[in-house]
């Protein structure tokens, strides 16, 4: 027989608050505790805290140790309290909004960030946050892109390798998925995919590579560690980047655009190595420094039939045959 709804009601709010007690307890004792001592806590049966700990473990995800009869919280696991004036919460109100108009998936992890900030801000912004988490959280969750972000994420944190199986298969059609170990350097948003990247070092190419997060089939934390390269480095190679990849050969790209649309190019600054030439015809000739065409290919797309692609030949071609295609569809 089903117990009552208020019965069950009754029954998860205790044992939600029995996790709380425990992660409470574990966090003043980060050397560790026994079962026995959190059982003595929380006022319960020495069964129930170990059942308690399993699914604080396995169900709600929080990185939990255990050794030599003792429990704990792996370090880091919970960021101190974070004090921020109504100008920083409004910066971070603006990434929720990006995050409302890019993200095909609902992160819950992304969500719990987002009120924990609503809860801190004046009551009329927080109503328009509170609003974006809905709009965010009636997209589709992806329950493996969640998994393999909390891994990513302890991961980089710790400087552990991972271990992946990766699908390459969207530019290679028929290629068989590989197994890689991987060292963690960044994690990346892009919002021109709208998608999470990987960027880090790979073992079985010898070279730092971009793994896009929603390709990875599989992922483990490897038991070894790896030294991470100073920080600078990996951003600045991220800086030279059109977007995320960073592993392609650096190309000089040069494109003629339209008087009519000159002004809203240069408005903005597009890449760090870009250089803006005006011709006397109003035109504008701008050039930059890319790793590889792939990225930089789908913006000057998007601009039509007034731009021209100068340089390299085979990315004028590429784009050519595009609206080729495009004009026997059409």
């Amino acid at each position: 027989m089903t117990p009552p709804a208020d019965q069950l009601d009754t029954a998860k709010r205790d044992r939600l608050a029995r996790f709380y007690r425990v992660l409470r307890y574990l966090g003043a004792h980060p050397e560790g505790a026994s079962v026995d001592a959190v059982a003595g806590f929380v006022a319960m049966s020495r069964r129930t805290v170990y059942r308690d700990l399993q699914a604080l473990e396995g169900e709600i995800g929080i990185p939990l140790w255990s050794e030599g009869g003792k429990w704990g919280i792996v370090e880091g696991a919970f960021l101190p309290p974070l004090r921020l004036t109504l100008d920083e919460g409004v910066a971070f109100f603006f990434a929720a909004r990006l995050m409302a108009h890019f993200a095909d998936r609902y992160d819950p992890d992304t969500g719990a960030a987002f009120q924990k900030l609503a809860e801190i801000l004046p009551q009329v912004v927080a109503r328009h946050l509170e609003r974006t988490i809905d709009v965010l959280a009636s997209r589709p969750p992806d329950e493996r892109l969640t998994r393999n972000v909390r891994l990513l994420a302890r991961a980089w944190a710790e400087n552990r390798v991972v271990e992946l199986t990766y699908d390459a298969a969207t530019y290679s059609p028929g290629r068989p998925p590989r197994r890689s170990r991987v060292h963690p350097y960044l994690l990346e948003a892009s919002a021109t995919t709208r998608a999470l990247y990987l960027i880090g070092f790979d073992e079985s190419r010898g070279a730092v590579r971009t793994f896009k997060l929603q390709r990875i089939l599989e992922l483990s934390l490897a038991p070894d560690a790896f030294e991470p390269p100073d920080p600078a480095v990996v951003q600045d190679g991220l800086g030279r980047a059109w977007g995320v990849i960073t592993d392609q050969e650096e190309v000089e790209v040069a494109l003629r655009f339209d008087a009519a649309i000159a002004p809203l190019v240069t408005e903005t600054t597009w890449h760090p190595t870009e250089q803006v030439t005006h011709e006397d015809d109003g035109r504008v000739l701008w050039r930059a420094r890319v790793p590889g065409t792939v990225e930089i290919r789908r913006w000057i797309l998007q601009w039509g039939a007034q731009v021209e692609v100068l340089a390299p030949p085979e990315l004028r071609e590429e784009v050519a045959e595009t609206y080729r295609k495009a004009a026997e569809r059409y």
